[in-house]
C-alpha cells in the first residue's frame, strides 16, 4: 500500500492523537497508507513545524495542521 499521508507528531500532543485517529479512519476507508513521524528528535522539523503540530501531508504537500477535516482529507485523496 502506497503511503500517501504523513502525520508529523510529537509526544504529549492531544491534537496529534485526534488527528491520527481521523487519518487512520479515512485512510482505511480509501485504502490509502499513512505514516506517523515523531519530530522531537529532528531539530529542523521542530523549527519548521513545532508550533503547528500535528501537520498532515498528502502526496508530499502540506495539507493541514492542528485539526484535520475528514471530508477535506477525503477530497484531497480522491
Amino acid at each position: 500500500m502506497n503511503k500517501r499521508i504523513k502525520v508529523l507528531s510529537k509526544p504529549g500532543c492531544h491534537l496529534c492523537v485526534d488527528a491520527i485517529k481521523i487519518v487512520a479512519q479515512v485512510s482505511s476507508e480509501l485504502n490509502v497508507g499513512y505514516e506517523v513521524e515523531e519530530i522531537q528528535n529532528n531539530p529542523e522539523l521542530m523549527h519548521l513545524y513545532g508550533e503547528e503540530i500535528p501537520v498532515i501531508f498528502v502526496d508530499g504537500k502540506r495539507h493541514d495542521y492542528w485539526r484535520v477535516d475528514p471530508e477535506r482529507l477525503r477530497q484531497a485523496l480522491s
